[in-house]
């Protein structure tokens, strides 16, 4: 295995992914948030969100540096106080840095979410879909054969866990569909505007039922965090291939 410092591991991850291109739009703070100390770093672990138990994990299993789709910092800085103190404090008191990647990781071609999501339905003629701030995120193709919501579920399911919600209300089977993970409930409009046949996201929405329903479009909410745990392990999986960095998920659903 090789060891690899926060500054080079920086460097990587920011070759990999648009992290500086997302800066205008996306909330998080994608890059880098909590340094270490200098050492080097030999095992990095991988998770969706930061918190204390996914924190806990990664130094009970040796990880120098956590790398995760949700971070701790969003927007202005907050205060010092409560559970983001503590949080913080543990990361400090482990000497384990934390990188956060958001948005860059679900738009990303080859490593992120939704490109996943498209591989593992099958999508062909895949193009990118869903704006968002002038950026589309996800991805929208064809399926060749056409299949029914229930094979689509079965497709992008992740440890055997139901979806949120399934959304019955267009077409028996399925030619056509576009993916954007986790909360994008919303960008279905998008996909009712474009005339396809099947949406896959994470979150359902209520206001968006009746949106689906008068349209006729199918829809998946298969889970936040069920949704988001492909970008994390492909990320994993080049860094083992590239850097020979020992690397571990972190999986801690939260059912939503």
């Amino acid at each position: 295995m090789s060891a690899q410092s926060t500054r080079k591991l920086d460097d990587y991850f920011k070759s990999l992914l648009d992290i500086e291109g997302f800066s205008s739009v996306d909330v998080s703070r994608n890059g880098l948030q909590v340094d270490n100390d200098g050492a080097e770093i030999n095992k990095i672990a991988f998770a969706v969100d930061a918190n204390l138990e996914t924190f806990k994990r990664a130094a009970g299993c040796g990880a120098g540096m956590l790398f995760v789709h949700h971070g701790l910092l969003w927007g202005e800085a907050p205060r010092i106080t409560g559970n983001f103190r503590g949080r913080l404090k543990f990361l400090l008191d482990h000497n384990i840095a934390l990188y956060a990647v958001h948005l860059p990781l679900d738009e990303n071609p080859r490593l992120g979410n939704n490109a996943a999501l498209a591989d593992l339905l099958g999508l062909k003629e895949i193009q990118p879909f869903g704006l968002y701030h002038g950026r589309k995120i996800g991805y929208k193709g064809v399926l060749d054969p056409p299949i029914p919501v229930e094979e689509a579920v079965k497709r992008i399911n992740f440890a055997g866990r139901p979806p949120l919600g399934v959304f019955p209300f267009g077409r028996d089977l399925n030619r056509t569909c576009a993916v954007i993970s986790g909360g994008a409930a919303g960008e279905a409009l998008q996909a009712i505007a474009e005339g396809l046949d099947l949406y896959i996201t994470g979150e359902a929405g209520h206001g968006i039922y009746h949106e689906l329903q008068e349209a006729g479009l199918n829809m998946v909410a298969g889970g936040h965090h069920s949704t988001e745990v492909w970008g994390v392990r492909r990320v994993m999986e080049c860094c083992a291939a590239e850097l020979a960095v020992e690397g571990e998920f972190i999986d801690i659903p939260t059912g939503l």
